[in-house]
């Protein structure tokens, strides 16, 4: 009876010790099969890397884990080496992440256009209009209500650039952040826009993300569009302290090929294209 306790407890010891065993293998085949991609809520709401991210997995026999931030928080997860690639929306902050050493290059991808929507009856007059300027200077002068996403996002910065072409100064003449009709929210396009339908509001948003919720927005229509300075440019990044830095660049020459661009370009929702391919 003392030598078959005694076995068990050996065989007890020795299944601890396969378990173990199993779990820091398949820990290691994870971390190096998992590409961390830090991109723009606007492409995951879309629906666009739900549509084309299996491919690449399929692929490369690897596992995609998607960070859905904003382009600014994007940034920084690619500073600290916590994301491998990034797809976002700020050129101008993109570049600057490359200058500063954090990117080994950046590719043009894709491109949409941001339009200002807002409720039906428009307050601010807003419809029609092609010309951003004006269409910022009557919100103020009404002190229609806008929604920010107010997150550091390529939207967001978007936005502050469009109320300083429009000659206000966004931060400190005019405190356009501390006005009772201005809501900074600190949330992803999806919410921004459930934000707006709920209080009759006005925002800035990426045409994909309004058209892919459209379902689920009912106040909000596009008041303006068309304006050169609403084009909204998407580019690809690897980060050049990435944990993988071959799937990193790998994933970067993918999004750019041929058949992926045809993806792009031919990704609808409800019949509307939603992206335009421009590697």
């Amino acid at each position: 009876m003392l030598n078959l306790e005694k076995n068990k407890k050996k065989l007890d010891v020795i299944f601890v010790i396969v378990i173990l065993l199993v779990m820091g293998i398949s820990g290691c085949i994870s971390s190096e099969d998992v590409l961390v991609l830090a991109t723009t809520t606007s492409t995951y709401d879309s629906g666009l890397l739900d549509e084309i991210i299996p491919h690449f997995e399929e692929d490369h026999d690897v596992n995609v884990k998607i960070m859905a931030t904003g382009t600014g928080q994007a940034l920084e997860l690619g500073k600290r080496g916590d994301a491998d690639v990034l797809l976002v929306h700020a050129p101008e902050l993109e570049e600057e992440f490359i200058s500063e050493g954090y990117g080994n290059y950046r590719y043009d991808v894709m491109y949409n256009e941001f339009v200002i929507v807002g409720p039906r009856d428009d307050p601010a007059g807003l419809n029609g209009l092609s010309d951003t300027d004006e269409a910022f200077k009557r919100i103020y002068e009404n002190e229609s209500m806008f929604s920010s996403r107010g997150d550091d996002s390529g939207t967001h910065v978007k936005e502050i650039d469009l109320w300083e072409s429009a000659g206000f100064d966004y931060e400190n003449q005019i405190d356009i952040p501390d006005s009772d009709w201005y809501n900074s929210l600190g949330q992803g396009m999806g919410d921004t826009l459930r934000f707006a339908d709920e209080r009759n509001s006005y925002t800035l948003t990426d045409e994909a993300t309004y058209i892919a919720m459209q379902n689920e927005i009912n106040n909000l229509e596009i008041h303006v569009r068309g304006d050169k300075a609403l084009i909204n440019q998407y580019g690809v990044i690897p980060v050049r302290e990435a944990r993988e830095p071959e799937l990193a660049e790998g994933f970067a020459e993918w999004i750019i090929t041929d058949e992926v661009q045809e993806m792009i370009d031919n990704y609808t929702v409800d019949g509307k294209k939603l992206f335009t391919a421009n590697a």
